[in-house]
């Protein structure tokens, strides 16, 4: 406020007394004081031209008026229930882990001695990825039901789409222009279903009028056979080329799921005397994953160096030593249409 109203001061004659408590001071710091809010909400309404400095629903909002992609929603976690005993299992019944996350049947079946029922989470988001036999509860009595359980994990629970993630691919619709089925038009098409977190395009794959896309998940992790049908029928259902989906007439797409490539770390920690082992262990595992996520089809290597330093810094390590990856004390290739995945750290 003080400079506005020194610039508006500077700008009347000095014919005039501009002195505190004269008329001329006394108008000009009332008007500075109403223009100063002006002028923090001018700095304030800047900020919404600028993608960059957006987040949350203006964010969404920007894109979606300018290149109409809108934020992918949070999905449900999805598996599959044994069930034991003899009775009909509808679609919408309800099943439950111990500690209250609930899941719903996807069909209506009849159970004859045991069977299987595919399942969805009530919530979506990651909540709903469970380990193996943990849905083993009925809120609700099924007749002739006596038990369930998940043989196996639930999965692709993924989170709505962060803004970073949105933001990345408004750029990509802006810099790289998608028209006519081309390459980068299959990168967005696929980019825009729920859950997937890369692709990448490979043209003419097999032969005249085909596209290969390699896929990885939100949490840049091979995609589920699930993710790689949601994806393939979105684009071209049944790579049967007939326009049903995105891909124009004549264009015969194969969705395919990216390759894990394990990265096996041991070495040898100097901890800080203030954590255990345990939560050494689990800090440096959980910074190598999100070093692994952050270099996901964008580097055909996992850095040897890179491993160090995220080790070095991670809270708890003092120094390290005797670093391995998958046995070597080199730079591990990525294949072209492999994902690097963390698979055991090995502390000393």
């Amino acid at each position: 406020m003080d400079e506005l109203l020194q610039q508006l001061l500077d700008n009347i004659s000095d014919a005039y007394d501009k002195s505190a408590g004269y008329i001329v001071y006394d108008l000009l710091k009332a008007f500075a004081i109403v223009m100063s809010d002006y002028d923090s909400e001018f700095e304030r309404l800047k900020t919404l031209y600028d993608v960059d400095k957006l987040t949350g629903a203006l964010l969404a909002t920007y894109v979606y008026q300018r290149k109409g992609i809108e934020r992918n929603p949070a999905t449900h976690a999805i598996g599959t229930l044994l069930v034991t005993g003899s009775g009909t299992i509808n679609k919408g019944d309800l099943f439950e882990t111990d500690s209250g996350i609930q899941f719903q049947a996807t069909e209506t079946k009849v159970i004859s001695g045991s069977g299987t029922v595919a399942i969805a989470a009530v919530l979506a988001g990651e909540i709903g990825n469970v380990g193996a036999n943990q849905i083993t509860q009925m809120p609700v009595t099924l007749s002739g039901i006596t038990s369930v359980t998940n043989p196996a994990p639930t999965y692709d629970g993924f989170a709505a789409e962060s803004d970073d993630s949105l933001r990345e691919r408004y750029y990509l619709a802006v810099r790289t222009p998608a028209t006519s089925g081309n390459v980068n038009h299959y990168k967005q098409w696929a980019t825009s279903v729920a859950g997937v977190g890369g692709v990448k395009v490979y043209p003419l794959s097999r032969g005249d009028n085909t596209v290969t896309l390699v896929i990885i998940d939100q949490n840049k992790q091979p995609a589920s056979a699930a993710l790689v049908a949601a994806v393939q029928d979105y684009i071209d259902p049944n790579s049967e080329g007939l326009g049903y989906g995105q891909a124009p007439i004549g264009a015969f797409c194969y969705v395919e799921s990216a390759v894990a490539l394990s990265i096996n770390v041991s070495v040898t920690i100097s901890k800080d005397s203030n954590y255990t082992d345990a939560q050494v262990h689990d800090l440096v595992v959980r910074a190598l994953t999100d070093y692994l996520k952050s270099i996901a089809f964008e580097s055909n290597y996992v850095s040897y160096a890179a491993v160090g330093n995220v080790i070095y810094n991670c809270e708890g390590v003092l120094d390290y030593s005797n670093l391995k990856i998958n046995n070597t004390t080199n730079n591990v290739s990525i294949g072209d249409k492999q994902v690097a995945v963390l698979g055991g750290v090995t502390i000393a």
